[in-house]
């Protein structure tokens, strides 16, 4: 297969999905920089291109997409568990966004060019030099960076759709990733979904939505999960709340006593909830809720917390800890996939490579952005590490504890540089500053939070050697 003409611009970006367009938007809005993005899909959006039908973000649209282009008409639902509050972009808004983004925005500029079906090993880059080969007719094409080479790929999402289980189903058992649910033919006797985190949580509520009755859900959780309140992370008219809610946080850490004290304490502020109270969660994955939508969770009875499922046969779930029956007509969707998965923290900036990943938790595509505006904004490597120290995606519920202190060092950085700070105000993508000063009520607060600024810090950093122990 003959080679194509080689390209070349200022970033080469592998990965299309919500990161490197985020990413990509700011490059092309604050600089006059090239760009060259490959990507493996058929269109822009990464994994939400594979996603259940109905999913939709855990966050208001006003927070995704990418900081140029609004996502949504940031009304307030009115009906459903999410009333009240800001619209949540369905799934396939979201792929159709990106698309209108790619192709109204970035390639009519002229300083884009947009490889879609081409696959790159990034992990075998070396240098400027990028190696891609079409994964249409096999043929190879370079592309040469004279910047930077931007791997958007390393948090490596996925879905369940995009890869097999990690235990074995028999031949005959009615099984399928959460997509399934979307595209059923007939009923089943009942319902069994595998899988604690938000996946989990969207397929329960998508049965019960339909009119599945609760005893007839089976929910297998090996690890039940703190979750974050979305009433309490809202933009806008919610933008003080919301606010005064993140400067709390200081409070309950410098108040406590222990992490386990913590952890009680935020409980009781609201901004951590969890699923039944007699059971200690150990596992946090930034996944939000409304009350209403834990109230309708909690009508599950059937919860069966004996580790990670093994096996199923016909007759038969086999766990870690145990076995549970199941029927041959019992539908059982698989919703195992790690989403974001753990990965090790990288230098973003490292000479010729750029790693996007996330530098305030839970925000991967905000980070992406202000990654890009550091490397549009400041010359030296050095100096944009330090302000995007990188905060790994959480895992295990004290994982709460490492994030909060990663945004805490970071934002102390972001907070004594006046650019940056007028730059969050204006971003689109950041929800939690203003451009508009403050209440009275506001600056109370935030008064009162300084007595515990200082004190929660060294609390964290304890907190976080103490954890460092014992692992």
């Amino acid at each position: 297969m003959n080679a194509r003409e080689a390209i070349e611009a200022d970033y080469v970006i592998v990965g299309a999905g919500a990161m490197g367009m985020a990413f990509a938007d700011v490059i092309l809005n604050e600089t006059d920089a090239t760009i060259a993005i490959v990507d493996r899909g058929n269109r822009p959006g990464g994994h939400w291109n594979h996603a259940y039908p109905f999913v939709r973000l855990h966050q208001p649209s006003s927070f995704y997409g990418v900081n140029s282009r609004p996502l949504g008409s940031d009304r307030k639902d009115t009906d459903g568990w999410n009333s009240g509050l800001y619209e949540l972009a369905s799934g396939a808004e979201v792929v159709a966004y990106y698309d209108q983004v790619m192709h109204q925005q970035f390639v009519p500029s002229g300083r884009l060019t947009y490889l879609p079906m081409h696959d790159v090993d990034v992990a075998g880059v070396d240098g400027l030099g990028v190696a891609a080969t079409s994964l249409i007719d096999g043929a190879p094409q370079q592309l040469s960076a004279r910047r930077r080479v931007v791997d958007a790929t390393y948090m490596n999402v996925s879905v369940p759709s995009q890869r097999a289980p990690k235990y074995t189903v028999a031949e005959g058992v009615r099984h399928g990733p959460v997509n399934d649910l979307g595209t059923l033919t007939h009923p089943a006797d009942g319902y069994t979904v595998v899988g604690a985190g938000k996946t989990g949580a969207d397929a329960c509520l998508f049965l019960l939505r339909n009119g599945v009755a609760p005893d007839s859900i089976r929910w297998i959780t090996p690890r039940d999960s703190w979750f974050l309140d979305r009433a309490r992370i809202q933009p806008r008219d919610f933008f003080e709340e919301t606010a005064a809610a993140f400067i709390d946080q200081y409070r309950c850490v410098a108040e406590s006593t222990s992490i386990s004290h913590l952890f009680e304490l935020l409980e009781e502020a609201g901004l951590l909830v969890r699923l039944h109270a007699d059971v200690d969660p150990t596992m946090y994955r930034c996944s939000t809720v409304t009350q209403d939508e834990l109230e309708q969770l909690r009508r599950i009875e059937d919860v069966v917390r004996l580790g990670r499922v093994r096996e199923i046969t016909a007759d038969q779930i086999v766990l870690d800890d145990g076995n549970v029956s199941t029927t041959p007509n019992t539908f059982h969707v698989d919703c195992t996939a790690d989403g974001l998965e753990r990965r090790a923290a990288v230098p973003v900036f490292a000479g010729d490579r750029l790693t996007l990943q996330t530098v305030r938790h839970c925000q991967q595509v905000f980070s992406a952005a202000f990654i890009a505006h550091v490397e549009s904004a400041y010359s030296d490597d050095a100096h944009r590490n330090t302000l995007c120290g990188v905060v790994p995606h959480p895992d295990a519920a004290t994982d709460w504890i490492r994030t909060a202190y990663g945004n805490s060092l970071n934002s102390a950085h972001w907070n004594a540089d006046p650019e940056l700070t007028g730059w969050l105000a204006r971003a689109r993508l950041d929800g939690f500053s203003s451009a508009e000063p403050p209440s009275d009520a506001l600056v109370t607060v935030m008064l009162g939070a300084l007595d515990h600024a200082e004190p929660a810090l060294e609390k964290l950093a304890k907190y976080v050697a103490e954890l460092d122990s014992t692992h």
